[in-house]
């Protein structure tokens, strides 16, 4: 396995060094999330919403509109974090995705090939069937193992008693042991206050497993991403999953987030009538917050929001550029922007 790609970060990192100290090397990996809206294959498979993504449906959901739609986010994940790390993101996890013939469609893509991605994904009885997935760059990951989490949902919820399981993937970074929880957690349809025993449950369904590792492994490294459909400050997020965003204060067990901030002063992934949520986000175990080890640790997060991925014109002007107002294709990407995380590594 060829060595990790490092750059050199001077003293701008305030957090790892101090004005008197010499700039140092870093081994960095990028770990990213990204919501692909409806990212469906053109083939019917008899479940619900599937048929209008065909040829024949009210999408028009052509060979031509899927190749265009996996160009696009091909371009956007070839692009995501490259400022750091020339290679992109080490850890991808993506929701809303149909089954391998799309996330084949992603891995083999030109932009893409160059990094050999491997996935994790495991078919859920979502009724849309949507699926989430964790893309790997080989030279950084090594899976180990991975298992989908049933999500049971309260009766009520929601129409269905089930909703899209949870990805648990288990591997090395960089020769670390972490552990990954990709998530999509059940939407606010129905409204907010009717849906959030939903978000709840997947909450806890995450949590019971963050237990029993922390159990073996107080500084276990846990990395928690996805469409949570909740804000960071959401009782699913803070009280469910136990976060905390003062990582000096941070207990154990609890999970650093650090995308508070950013949702106070008003940063979101996606938008609805003229508001802006940030539902898409990433979360670490405290072993990624000690910064003088010799793992990774936690340097910094951000929304990926370049102007293409912008919608330009229109009632929808500065809204993510999705692919679909509607029925009617309008040719964007998605309709959420990614989120990204940079971890660091002293460098040897």
């Amino acid at each position: 396995m060829k060595k990790i790609p490092f750059l050199t970060l001077a003293i701008i990192i305030s957090c790892c060094l101090n004005a008197a100290a010499q700039p140092r090397k870093y081994q960095s990996a990028i770990i990213a999330f990204y919501n692909l809206e409806n990212f469906y294959d053109t083939v019917f498979h008899k479940r619900q919403d599937d048929e209008a993504f065909t040829p024949g449906g009210t999408k028009a959901y052509t060979s031509t509109v899927f190749k265009e739609k996996t160009d696009h986010l091909a371009a956007v994940i070839s692009r995501i974090g490259t400022d750091i790390n020339p290679d992109g993101p080490a850890l991808l996890g993506v929701s809303e995705v149909e089954n391998n013939t799309v996330l084949d469609a992603l891995a083999q893509h030109p932009l893409l090939t160059i990094r050999h991605y491997r996935y994790a994904h495991h078919d859920s009885k979502d009724a849309r069937g949507m699926d989430v997935a964790l893309f790997y760059n080989p030279r950084y990951f090594r899976l180990q193992k991975s298992r989908p989490l049933f999500v049971k949902i309260p009766e009520g919820t929601k129409e269905s008693g089930y909703t899209r399981d949870i990805l648990w993937v288990t591997g090395l970074l960089n020769g670390e042991k972490v552990h990954v929880f990709v998530n999509h957690w059940p939407s606010r349809y129905g409204g907010e206050k009717k849906s959030a025993p939903g978000r709840m449950a997947a909450a806890l369904t995450i949590r019971r497993f963050i237990d029993t590792l922390i159990r073996y492994n107080p500084m276990a490294k846990i990395i928690v991403m996805g469409d949570f459909n909740d804000e960071p400050v959401s009782n699913s997020i803070v009280n469910g999953l136990k976060t905390t965003d003062q990582a000096a204060a941070i207990k154990m067990g609890e999970l650093y987030n650090p995308w508070v901030s950013l949702y106070k002063n008003g940063t979101g992934t996606l938008a609805y009538q003229n508001a802006w949520s940030l539902f898409d986000q990433i979360l670490l175990s405290e072993g990624f917050l000690e910064k003088q080890q010799t793992g990774f640790f936690f340097y910094k997060n951000a929304v990926f929001k370049k102007d293409a991925l912008i919608e330009n014109i229109g009632p929808y002007r500065g809204y993510p550029m999705r692919s679909y107002t509607g029925d009617l294709y309008r040719g964007g990407y998605s309709d959420h922007f990614p989120v990204m995380m940079v971890l660091l590594k002293h460098f040897p």
